[in-house]
């Protein structure tokens, strides 16, 4: 019978599209087994092979959770709204709600064809105004908790995509999208106050399953030290004191600071440069908008920067030190100001050189280097005594050096001490079309009003010009029909919120509103919430562990806050899937797939060539699925020939047994073996050795002409069934006349799993001269003789003077 896998894949995709088997069943029915795909954003270019990866490994746990008896939610969805989406429209020249429709109906099409058992029921589109009114009452909630709030703010502006970019959205200084420099521009916006929930989004990581290096880069970004806020002062053009508060964690070194560095962009400049410096100030602050951007400190190999005229008060020493003006001190950390110690900081040391400033030494330790004329040689950023630190020499700089200076600051009431956080907050708004309406207005009399709830959704209005302007105003605020409203206070004129919401809007909740989508009159049902959460398994790709991940807990800790839902982490255990990377003739380089590298390996050729069974088993088998790997073409025929050699196997009947006779034990014992490394090797996350031990366990028994009971041969297809389902599920009937659904996961008998025989070690005089197998219950006397058998060349001619036998490892004759 042969393997015609292209028919064989038709026919169950037909029979589960119009029955399907994965219909989650109602709430509370079951033990719930919530399994979550990080939901794509529908691009033009459709899915490639690397999308596979982590929709197969998700399936893969849905399915044995399915067939152990669970109520699986394992539902999928479109990420459609925001930048990517209207991007690809502009590229293409049509409405973005025409590319979206088309990209979703591409990428629905594609992932039928994996076989996933996605509940397609519980399907959803962040697009669709059933699901962003939920989104616009979630940010009202926000802003009636005071969470939302506007201000004129500088912000990354990307010039390209004529938007403001979130700082987690700038990566090295450029746009994540297009890869343009960003800049720093100054405009009006909504603001979230992620920063509020630092601590506890810090706290919350501490009790998640999930990978250590997740939680490291999360640490990284919410950034928590504890330091010092200490008060430098200088005097402003028209001669009044004006502090200049810089936080440090290093304020035992205070002694040593010769000069500030205040970011370009900071709001203090214009009122302390002297009129004879403005030009050269102005001329390098416009050199280095565009290198502001949040994350990169311009010139990191080459430090920029320029005098401001001004001069600053430090107060441990009441000096007079000059303030300079440099990029790589950002706005987004601190408060826009450092102090300057070169003998102590390498960034400042290099600074410090380049200007020809003062290095001066406060820290004492033999191995500092000082030239001719005592000056440093090179930063030195370890602990010891402090020196050239008035009354505070001879201290030790960590813990008693910052202790007692950080007293001695605060009593001059100059410094506090203050816990800092790398996390800014979050900017919510973006100058573009599409995305979901901001539902608030504008009413000269009432200020920015609520709309309504009992008024959502406000709508996207259909445009044909929704370019963006680059104006620092969305599309919106051209169409004065849809902008000119009443203010719901005061009946009075208003104008509508034109600024859109940012793509993660509607990614930061998706996973409430899975169990129930079609809910009307709220987002989501407590009793649901209260059953499916937390996520149980949520897979995805790293790149996701800050932007959407932070985003996602920020969302689900409000709303637990605000008393929306009964839990403040929404996924108990992530795990996050490497890239499939391709080698480009392009570049010349095995890089991440991409359309414009020409290494993009499009899996509907390869459907076609090998079907979807020997993908999935592929793109599993390529290596540990958490790490990168390397797409090679020749892996598909190794897959291809393993599948083809099980087909041949299971369906010539010589090698299965009549129904109702038994196999040899051996055979059972092989396959309780199997099932156990099987399993193992999927609970620890390792399908690609899963896979190796299904292969390993064909070997065998074709090997050793092993016949299986109809039993073990459903055990073998059961498992089968979670990797290469179409081909399982064929077998199942007609070699079984059974329906997968019909099925349940196969478990291993540990009593099966004991080997009856063992190898022992044979030594003569302690020296290993042979080994024998044996069975673990043979007598001793006639291990002996065995033995005595195996060895008798090293026997020859010598008295045997005791034998020792450790059982199940050894037999040891000495001889003399």
């Amino acid at each position: 019978m042969s393997y015609d896998f292209q028919n064989i894949e038709k026919k169950w995709q037909a029979q589960w599209e119009d029955c399907s088997v994965a219909t989650t069943r109602p709430t509370g029915e079951g033990k719930k087994f919530y399994c979550l795909d990080m939901f794509p954003y529908p691009s033009g270019t459709g899915l490639h092979v690397g999308h596979w990866r982590g929709y197969v490994l998700s399936d893969i746990y849905a399915r044995i959770k399915w067939l152990q008896g669970y109520n699986v939610l394992h539902p999928m969805g479109w990420d459609a709204f925001g930048l990517p989406a209207e991007n690809d429209a502009i590229k293409r020249g049509i409405h973005p709600k025409v590319s979206t429709a088309l990209n979703i109906a591409m990428f629905k099409k594609q992932l039928k064809q994996i076989a996933a058992i996605y509940d397609w029921d519980k399907e959803l589109n962040t697009t669709d105004p059933k699901y962003y009114k939920w989104t616009q009452w979630i940010f009202l909630q926000m802003y009636k908790a005071g969470l939302a709030y506007q201000a004129d703010v500088p912000i990354n502006w990307c010039p390209s995509c004529l938007t403001g970019l979130a700082n987690e959205e700038v990566i090295n200084g450029a746009c994540e999208r297009c890869d343009t420099k960003v800049e720093q521009k100054k405009i009006r916006q909504w603001m979230l106050k992620i920063t509020d929930y630092a601590q506890k989004l810090l706290d919350g990581l501490e009790e998640l399953d999930w990978p250590e290096k997740v939680k490291v880069m999360q640490k990284n970004w919410i950034g928590k030290s504890e330091g010092t806020e200490v008060i430098f002062t200088t005097t402003d053009l028209q001669g009044n004191e004006v502090a200049l508060p810089i936080y440090t964690t290093r304020v035992d070194t205070i002694f040593g600071a010769t000069f500030l560095v205040m970011s370009p962009i900071h709001d203090l400049v214009d009122s302390i440069v002297p009129a004879d410096r403005k030009d050269e100030v102005n001329a390098y602050r416009e050199l280095t908008k565009s290198t502001l951007a949040f994350g990169r400190a311009v010139g990191d190999k080459e430090k920029t920067g320029i005098f401001s005229g001004a001069y600053a008060r430090n107060p441990a020493t009441n000096e007079q030190i000059p303030i300079y003006l440099s990029a790589f001190v950002l706005m987004e950390y601190g408060t826009g100001i450092i102090m300057a110690v070169p003998g102590h900081d390498e960034r400042d040391f290099e600074f410090a050189t380049k200007f020809k400033l003062p290095k001066k030494q406060v820290i004492y330790a033999e191995e500092i280097k000082l030239d001719a004329h005592d000056n440093m040689q090179a930063a030195y950023m370890g602990d010891g005594p402090l020196i050239n630190s008035g009354p505070f020499d001879g201290l030790n700089t960590r813990p008693e050096g910052i202790q007692k200076i950080t007293d001695y600051l605060i009593k001059k009431g100059a410094a506090v001490r203050k816990i800092n956080y790398r996390l800014r907050d979050w900017v919510f708004s973006r100058q573009r079309y599409w995305g979901e309406p901001i539902p608030l207005i504008h009413c000269e009399k009432c200020g920015v009003v609520p709309v309504p709830e009992n008024q959502l959704p406000v709508e996207l209005p259909d445009i044909e010009k929704y370019q963006p302007t680059g104006t620092g105003e969305s599309p919106l605020a051209g169409i004065k029909e849809w902008v000119n409203t009443t203010c719901p206070e005061c009946k009075g004129p208003g104008r509508r919120e034109t600024n859109t919401m940012p793509q993660w809007a509607g990614s930061c909740w998706y996973f409430l509103r899975y169990p129930n989508p079609r809910l009307e009159d709220k987002p989501w049902d407590m009793k649901d919430m209260n059953y499916w959460f937390p996520v149980d398994l949520y897979i995805g790709g790293i790149e996701h562990a800050i932007l959407h991940l932070l985003y996602a807990r920020f969302y689900v800790k409000v709303l637990y806050d605000l008393g929306h839902l009964p839990f403040d982490e929404p996924f108990e255990q992530l795990f996050n899937q490497g890239m499939v990377l391709k080698y480009s003739e392009l570049t010349g380089l095995v890089e991440k797939m991409s359309k414009s590298k020409g290494n993009v390996v499009n899996p509907d050729d390869i459907i076609q060539k090998y079907g979807s069974d020997v993908l999935r088993m592929y793109v599993m088998f390529m290596g540990p699925p958490e790490l990168d790997c390397e797409w090679q073409d020749a892996g598909l025929d190794g897959i291809k020939r393993f599948l083809n050699k099980l087909w041949d196997y299971v369906t010539n009947p010589n090698n299965i047994l009549p129904e109702g006779e038994r196999e040899e034990e051996e055979v059972t014992k092989r396959l309780h073996k199997f099932l156990h490394n099987f399993q193992n090797r999927l609970d620890y996350f390792k399908p690609n050795t899963a896979i190796s031990a299904m292969m390993e366990w064909l070997n065998d028994v074709i090997a050793q002409s092993m016949k299986l009971s109809r039993s073990s041969l459903e055990q073998l297809l059961i498992s089968l069934s979670a990797m290469a389902p179409h081909m399982a599920s064929e077998l199942l009937e007609i070699l079984l006349n059974k329906q997968l659904q019909d099925c349940s996961w196969p478990v291993y008998d540990p009593v099966l799993l004991t080997e009856d025989k063992v190898t022992l070690i044979i030594q003569v005089n302690g020296k290993l001269r042979g080994n024998i197998t044996v069975s673990r219950d043979m007598q001793e006397e006639v291990i002996q003789e065995k033995a005595k058998e195996t060895v008798v060349k090293w026997l020859a001619n010598k008295e045997i003077i005791n034998i020792i036998l450790v059982k199940n490892r050894l037999i040891n004759f000495v001889v003399k």
